[in-house]
């Protein structure tokens, strides 16, 4: 969608927390972008938290609250919880005033809910992009005025109003999307044995203990001829490092963070992952084999009903959290042995990618941004 030159419009994006919040907000920036309108775009984020490095690297300013996640156990934290609370309203309420946005989007995280309720006061067009098949508390209280509302799942009219949900799809990183069949050139940037089968182990940005602790428990059933890329986590880094020099394990490349994931999706032969939506997202964009272990420490056990969701169309294996221990090795290496399965699996996967979600989004997003210019935008 093109723009007359002389205008510009200023686009606030907020939230964060995870890489599941994080790369959905850079692709739909990078698409509005990419649309040829005439764009400023601002990010706000939580302090601390993994945008406040992501962002800035993909080329775009941000702003960070003090905002914290409401303690699960009483304790002091809580009046903690409140202070940053005020300071963060305070400061979204400053940022919001003085970038004067002609659309905020929120993606989730804790920086979402100050950003956006300050927005609505002030009449400014709001869009929220709900990755998950259970929507959040924050997003089910900002709904009521929001204008649109992106989402990922059939059925989100229990938890929004139906007139503002538009289904896109969640958005994937381009990087991901322009992914090619190149294992050999993708094993070089990894140091990995091309001519080996290889099993990427991932447990999202933050890594996942029951998954870390799986892998460990079965690296002596791989052996020699299957190595594993495995993105652990930084909290867990030190102590599996350790783990495997005692054990002398040689056919593992261990990472805190991968930063290329498109190539590390490449060398992939099966994949073991947390069901969070937007990994399965880009799980369904690649098409690759893949073992889900949903996390059970979400709301609504959320990441089991995602991984339901491509069981029952046989586009994935799952395995219980509780069961992982011992049947995750196993059955990686399993699927490794039937090439007919996995293409199985990979085929039905692959039909269920939405390639276009990012521009899909930044359609809605831009929509409401000319509104707001003629003065014709209402929640």
């Amino acid at each position: 969608m093109q723009n007359q030159p002389d205008k510009k419009y200023r686009l606030l994006i907020s939230g964060g927390g995870t890489g599941g919040h994080v790369f959905p907000a850079i692709a739909i920036a990078d698409a509005v972008v990419q649309s040829g309108i005439g764009v400023d775009i601002l990010f706000v984020g939580a302090e601390g938290k993994l945008e406040m490095e992501k962002v800035p690297r993909a080329g775009y300013p941000i702003e960070g609250l003090p905002v914290m996640g409401f303690p699960r156990k009483p304790s002091l934290k809580i009046f903690r919880f409140f202070v940053r609370l005020m300071q963060s309203m305070i400061k979204a309420r400053r940022i919001v005033n003085e970038f004067a946005p002609d659309c905020v989007v929120g993606v989730g995280g804790y920086a979402s809910g100050p950003v956006l309720r300050r927005a609505s006061r002030m009449g400014i067009p709001t869009l929220i992009q709900e990755q998950n098949s259970y929507a959040g508390v924050t997003n089910k209280m900002l709904a009521a005025k929001a204008h649109k509302i992106c989402v990922a799942f059939e059925g989100m009219e229990k938890y929004f109003p139906a007139g503002k949900i538009v289904f896109t799809g969640n958005p994937v990183r381009k990087d991901i999307l322009r992914m090619r069949d190149g294992k050999k050139d993708a094993c070089m940037f990894f140091r990995l044995d091309p001519s080996l089968k290889i099993i990427l182990v991932l447990g999202g940005s933050l890594g996942a203990a029951t998954i870390n602790r799986s892998i460990l428990a079965g690296l002596n059933r791989i052996g020699e001829t299957v190595q594993v890329l495995w993105q652990c986590g930084k909290l867990y880094h030190e102590e599996i490092k350790n783990a495997l020099q005692e054990a002398g394990h040689q056919n593992v490349l261990l990472m805190p963070f991968i930063e290329r994931m498109d190539l590390a999706y490449s060398v992939a032969d099966v994949i073991v992952s947390r069901a969070g939506a937007i990994t399965i997202s880009e799980l369904a964009c690649i098409g690759k084999p893949v073992i889900l272990v949903p996390s059970p420490n979400v709301a609504e056990d959320h990441q089991t009903k995602n991984a339901q969701a491509l069981v029952s169309k046989d586009a994935a294996l799952m395995i219980r959290d509780q069961e992982s221990i011992e049947k995750l090795v196993p059955a990686a290496l399993e699927l490794l042995n039937s090439e007919n399965r996995m293409t199985q699996l990979a085929t039905n996967l692959k039909a269920l990618g939405v390639q276009d979600a990012a521009d899909k989004i930044a359609f809605e997003v831009i929509e409401l941004m000319m509104k707001k210019k003629r003065g014709t935008t209402r929640s």
